[in-house]
């Protein structure tokens, strides 16, 4: 598919979900010896982001607090479906969404979205039980989570989100991920 893409015949885009709580996943830090570094943690919101990114650091998201359900996955698919239909009208280049199994993403609701999106250009390609590495969008989350997020995010649940939605608002402009 990535040949397809680089030959211009397709747009490609990965999706997946990542939630964002307080509760810092920094794995470690240094610091002087003899000084411990710690971060205040306590149980706050979640924010959930569901993003669809391109080799290419486009990246369309829609940012909701608490769990995912079907739902939601169905309305950010409409909403990503709506914007690219302009474009489809126009050059007729299908755009391949690559996706997991998630429950969320092979229910019965979602599964019956699939022909009114491909309508309108937008196909759905399920990677492989198993394999999130196939998935490069968990290449943004990682980043996100672990290189971009200063410390001072995880102080409070509205700095982290403020951070997170800052950040990806920015992404493929300040932040950039070299896709080979």
């Amino acid at each position: 598919m990535k040949a397809l893409e680089d030959a211009q015949k397709i747009n490609l885009f990965y999706f997946d979900e990542s939630g964002f709580t307080t509760a810092s996943s920094v794995p470690y830090a240094w610091q002087p010896k003899g000084q411990t570094l710690e971060i205040p943690c306590f149980h706050s919101k979640r924010l959930t982001i569901l993003g669809f990114m391109s080799r290419k650091n486009a990246l369309y998201f829609h940012a909701l607090e608490g769990s995912v359900t079907t739902s939601d996955v169905i309305a950010a698919f409409d909403a990503f479906t709506a914007r690219y239909a302009l474009e489809y009208a126009v050059h007729k280049k299908p755009c391949i969404i690559i996706l997991d199994n998630a429950s969320i993403h092979t229910s019965a609701a979602f599964l019956a979205e699939q022909d009114a999106w491909a309508a309108c250009g937008v196909v759905l390609h399920y990677l492989p039980t198993y394999s999130p590495e196939l998935n490069l969008i968990e290449i943004l989350w990682r980043f996100v989570k672990y290189h971009w997020l200063p410390l001072s995010s995880y102080l409070s649940y509205e700095n982290l989100k403020n951070s997170v939605l800052n950040l990806l608002s920015n992404f493929g402009s300040e932040y950039l991920i070299i896709f080979t």
